[in-house]
């Protein structure tokens, strides 16, 4: 299949984007890896009247200590030294995000306001507690990715704003992470993913869950005393109870369930197993 016809915009600055959302708010997709949306496109999955192509905007391609832009690639992130030890979680989570030919134009933005319940940068972006900014004409504001994610592709952003930076935290010196997903093969739809971040000398435990619902899940732990096998089955079967489940042509809501414990027990052992994140 083809496109339905549109119109396609490349504005040369972000106000010019940004003028292009007010006037035409609903009526315009933006457009930056296009990993995605070129394949909706085709299957007419969408059909906008305008096409906002904004890959020549090169102020939201840039890496700002724990702050990187919407148009920041994922091979870029991927190969980010400083980066990665400022987020080891999303480097961690990057090697699982499609295939490395989609990584060169896929950008962390994209993903993110795509919002695939499951997609590997926004469950990283949920679980560590990071925030999505949203820039208009009139105003620019930043959202818990918590609360960015509303449902499956459906986010908070106002048809009028435009995802300009995702904000990465700081981490706690002892802290650890990982991060595991099971998919039919590599580079595939994840049918679940557990993104893990702990420490263990707070007895603090935080989990994301991706695949298993509409969106990323997380559960967060304090004051767990020692990281035992046992507390840990305790938690994860707490947890896991707890969560929202999907059946689909991959997996039945059952089947997720089971495979979300066994892959937050995996996480949470490979996270123990990792040095401290700046130690």
């Amino acid at each position: 299949m083809k496109p339905a016809p549109f119109d396609y915009l490349r504005p040369d600055t972000l106000d010019e984007a940004l003028s292009v959302l007010a006037q035409h708010g609903e009526d315009v997709r933006p457009m930056a890896g296009g990993q995605s949306l070129g394949a909706m496109l085709n299957m007419r999955i969408v059909t906008p009247a305008i096409l906002l192509d904004l890959n020549w905007l090169q102020e939201l391609a840039v890496i700002d200590g724990r702050t990187t832009g919407a148009l920041v690639r994922q091979r870029d992130a991927l190969d980010h030294a400083a980066l990665r030890t400022a987020v080891p979680l999303l480097a961690q989570a990057l090697p699982h995000v499609g295939h490395y030919q989609t990584r060169n134009r896929g950008t962390l933005g994209g993903s993110v306001a795509h919002a695939d319940p499951s997609a590997e940068i926004p469950l990283t972006l949920a679980t560590l507690g990071g925030e999505v900014e949203l820039r208009s004409k009139q105003k620019i504001r930043r959202v818990p990715a918590t609360d960015f994610f509303r449902s499956a592709l459906v986010t908070a952003r106002q048809p009028d704003e435009l995802l300009t930076k995702l904000h990465w935290p700081a981490v706690g010196l002892a802290t650890r992470t990982a991060f595991m997903e099971f998919s039919v093969r590599e580079g595939d739809f994840a049918i679940v993913a557990v993104a893990c971040v702990l420490d263990e000398g707070l007895g603090r435990l935080r989990l994301g869950f991706g695949g298993c619902g509409e969106t990323p899940q997380i559960v967060a732990r304090d004051e767990l005393g020692r990281f035992e096998a046992r507390i840990i089955d305790d938690v994860l079967a707490e947890a896991t109870a707890s969560l929202d489940y999907r059946s689909d042509l991959l997996a039945t809501a059952a089947y997720r369930r089971q495979l979300a414990q066994v892959l937050g027990r995996q996480a949470v052992s490979q996270a123990l197993k990792r040095e401290a994140a700046h130690a």
